[in-house]
């Protein structure tokens, strides 16, 4: 081995070797290998993690509010981070409360128009009460 250095902002280990019988230089990548994520649904069934599916969800809850692309891609991120802590399978409610746990410090709206879908509003009132565990919790958290 000639060289090793990070790579891929420390996602990898970059290294320079040469061939002991031709001296030919090449370069070897070393990234870790996740194991696959697993959802498992309310209903039982199982499926493979899909960052693109929360970042769906995310970006629908966001619709015209002033949250950036960036952000909507790190909060994504940041559920799958915060899964995979779990193991690997994770209940479909515990993605659902991370991203409502981003979305709360990101932007309010966004956050009731999510909690809509995944809690499941029938009336008015149920935002009415949303809101007011909205501000409770913001006031315990000052």
């Amino acid at each position: 081995m000639i060289d090793s250095r990070e790579a891929d902002e420390g996602s990898a280990i970059r290294r320079r070797r040469l061939c002991p019988h031709c001296s030919n230089r090449f370069t070897t990548y070393e990234r870790l290998e996740e194991l696959p994520l697993v959802v498992v649904k309310a209903h039982g069934g199982r499926e493979p993690f899909d960052r693109a599916k929360v970042l769906a969800g995310v970006r629908a809850a966001c619709k015209g509010r002033p949250v950036t692309t960036e952000q909507l891609q790190a909060m994504a991120m940041s559920v799958e981070d915060e899964v995979r802590l779990h193991g690997n399978e994770v209940a479909s409610a515990a993605i659902g409360v991370a991203v409502l746990d981003r979305l709360r410090e990101v932007d309010e709206v966004a956050y009731l128009r999510f909690a809509s879908v995944y809690k499941n509003f029938d009336e008015a009132g149920d935002f009415v009460q949303e809101l007011q565990l909205l501000h409770k919790s913001q006031q315990t958290d000052d």
